[in-house]
Order: structure tokens, then sequence, then C-alpha cells
């Protein structure tokens, strides 16, 4: 390919834009009703408050300027697990809270410990790497961590591909406590010698499956097996996820510590009870007449199709702007400023329908999505 030229806009770094955030939905009280299993031996007593930590004081304020107001399930049981220095395995489903709950306690454990603040230095060692499948959602990710972050000297960095490698490798040298990053990048980075591993003491892979898997399976394999990266005895390894299928819960043991706790949230897989599921049997050539209909009948709200291939993304967007529904596409042949302009329009409501491909289904976090339409079944 071409050389990428491209460098993200930074993102606003004053205070109120850091800690903007949604209103909690509406039966965001009703997680408390959810099952919550712990398996594995002797797991620590569960959260009932943010309050019941010794976090330090500026931590509890950022929780508190974030909007966090009590723990989910997930970060009750995920927490003082994490506070304890124990290995996790967490499944809960999309939504509930799984980046605070490992954001929050490694955050508090580095605040605790102290980290070395290295500006500058030629090769960088953070103490923590977090690592997801999409740029999108390793973003959000560390958007979420500069919350936590604001006011200590912890200094979290993003990297990912589809940007201008000597930005990510700038960015990395200003000094780098938490680094947020996309396999490929990072195996990149690592390759090139300025980020040193003898220092992570928290390994974070959020969406786990996906990065356990045929996706990026042999990346997490070469990450764990630089020589520099401490072995699964000497740090903490922490994997969140919506679904844990058993054949990656197998593969997740070659990264963990034996006595690893493994925390379930609800139904391990299971469908939202929020989300009500309409299955409409039509043949393959009615299908983009029927999307049509179902786009005309609910008007602008928000809506999500996806597809099975980039090139019917593409397709599908356009054949709707031809009908005069506003639509834009994501998918992983858009360069990452078009990817980045799409999302932000869907967000804005500018283009009201997304029609996107497996790259948008982990994990994003976009307010008042009220549709989300299967144009073509998943192929898992």
């Amino acid at each position: 390919g071409l050389k990428v030229t491209y460098v993200p806009p930074p993102p606003p770094d004053d205070e109120q834009a850091i800690f903007a955030r949604y209103q909690t939905g509406m039966n965001f009280d009703k997680y408390d009703e959810n099952v919550v299993e712990v398996s594995g031996l002797d797991p620590p007593a569960a959260l009932m408050s943010f309050a019941d930590t010794n976090m330090c004081h500026t931590l509890t304020v950022n929780i508190a300027k974030a909007g966090y107001s009590k723990p989910t399930p997930v970060q009750k049981y995920s927490i003082p697990i994490i506070l304890a220095g124990r290995d996790l395995m967490a499944c809960a489903q999309t939504g509930s809270g799984k980046t605070a709950a490992f954001l929050v306690p490694v955050v508090a454990q580095m605040m605790r410990d102290g980290v070395t603040a290295s500006s500058f230095k030629e090769q960088q060692e953070p103490e923590c790497i977090i690592t997801a499948p999409t740029r999108e959602l390793i973003n959000q990710i560390f958007l979420e961590a500069r919350k936590f972050v604001y006011g200590t000297c912890i200094r979290p960095v993003v990297i990912y591909g589809g940007t201008q490698t000597d930005y990510s490798i700038r960015q990395v040298k200003q000094g780098c406590n938490i680094l947020c990053a996309t396999p490929g990048r990072l195996l990149d980075i690592i390759g090139r010698g300025k980020i040193g591993l003898h220092n992570v003491k928290y390994l974070v892979l959020d969406e786990a499956d996906r990065m356990l898997d045929m996706g990026f399976g042999a990346d997490m394999k070469k990450l764990v097996s630089f020589p520099d990266m401490p072995q699964k005895d000497k740090r903490q390894t922490l994997m969140f996820s919506a679904t844990f299928p058993e054949e990656v819960q197998r593969l997740a043991c070659e990264f963990l510590k034996t006595d690893f706790l493994f925390v379930v949230v609800g139904h391990a897989g299971g469908a939202c009870s929020d989300v009500q599921q309409n299955i409409l049997q039509v043949s393959q050539y009615f299908k983009r007449d029927k999307l049509i209909e179902i786009l005309h009948s609910i008007g602008n709200e928000r809506t999500l199709v996806f597809v099975d291939t980039k090139k019917k993304a593409d397709f599908i967007a356009c054949f709707l702007c031809q009908e005069n529904i506003p639509a834009t596409s994501i998918h992983g042949d858009r360069e990452q400023r078009e990817r980045e302009i799409a999302l932000r329009d869907f967000r804005s409501g500018k283009c009201p329908v997304l029609v996107a491909t497996s790259v948008a289904a982990r994990g994003l976090d976009i307010e008042n999505v009220q549709h989300v339409i299967n144009f073509d079944l998943p192929s898992t």
C-alpha cells in the first residue's frame, strides 16, 4: 500500500471534554438483579461502593466526575479481584461497565506503587498494556483512561494502525505508562525498539475472545513470548469480553496464572433482555426492498446495519443515499480518516444510518442507537 500519512486530530484536553458522558440508561438499576458467578479459589469479597476501597483521593474524585455513582455487577466483583493482584477472566454483556472494571483498579495500583516518569526516553517502559481488536475501540478505551488518570502523573497513550507510524512513535516518546494499542501497531512499535516490556505489570485483553481466536491469537502469543515480557507469574493478566466460547477459555489459560478467577455476569453469551429481537424471513432478492421499508417506517432514528463484506457495506450505503436515506459506511478497507468521519457523522446524527462490517461489532459506545439490522446473518 501507499505510505500512510494520516495523523488523527488530538482529542480536546479541557476538563469538561475529558469527562463528557451520556446519561445512565433507564434500566441501569436492573443490573443488580443479574446473577454473578465467580469460579476459582478464594475470591475476595465483592465491592458494594467505590468508597469502600482505599483508593487515593484524586482517583475517587475522577470516578465521581466520570459519572460513576455505584459499581455495576462486573465492577463489584472485578475491582477487588484485580486489587488483590489476581488474574481475571470476566464475561459481561456490552455496556455493563467492563472498561472501568479494569481501568479503575489498575490506575489505583499504579498510583499506590508509583510510576516511572520517563518523558522523552528513546525507549519507553509502560507499566500497563491494554490491547483490543479494533482501532475505534482502543481509542474509546484510551479516552476512558484519560478520565481516571486526570490530575495525576500517569500518562496514557493510544496507538493504532491506519495512522502515520512516526506519529505513534512521537506519542509514545513523550512518556507512556498505560499503552492502549491494536495488536499490529503494538508489535511494530516493539519491533522498532520504542517500547520495552520488562516493566509491564498489567496486560489487559479487551474483547479477549476475539484477541485469542484466529484473528489475533498469533499476535498475542508473539507479544507474551518477547524475551523481556515478564512471565505470566510475574505480571497480572486481565481478560474481558461479552462472549467467551469454551475453546477460547482453554486458549486463555495459557496466558493466565493457574489460580485465576472467572467472573460471569448473567448468562455467558446470552442475549440482552432489554433488546426486542425480530426475525424477518425474506428471500435474497427482496432484502434491499425490506431494508428500505424498515428504514422508512422508523424515520430518523439512529440505525446500525450489519453486512458481511466490505464491498457490500459501501454498496448498501450508496444505495440508501440514492433512496434519500442519509447513510455512511465503516469497514476495514476504508482509510482511517474516513472511518473516523463516518463514526462522527453517525454519532452526531448527520447520517442516522451506519452500514458496517464486523469492525463495528465490538464494544463501541454510541448513544441512542435505536435499531440494529443484521442485513446478513452473522457467520458465527
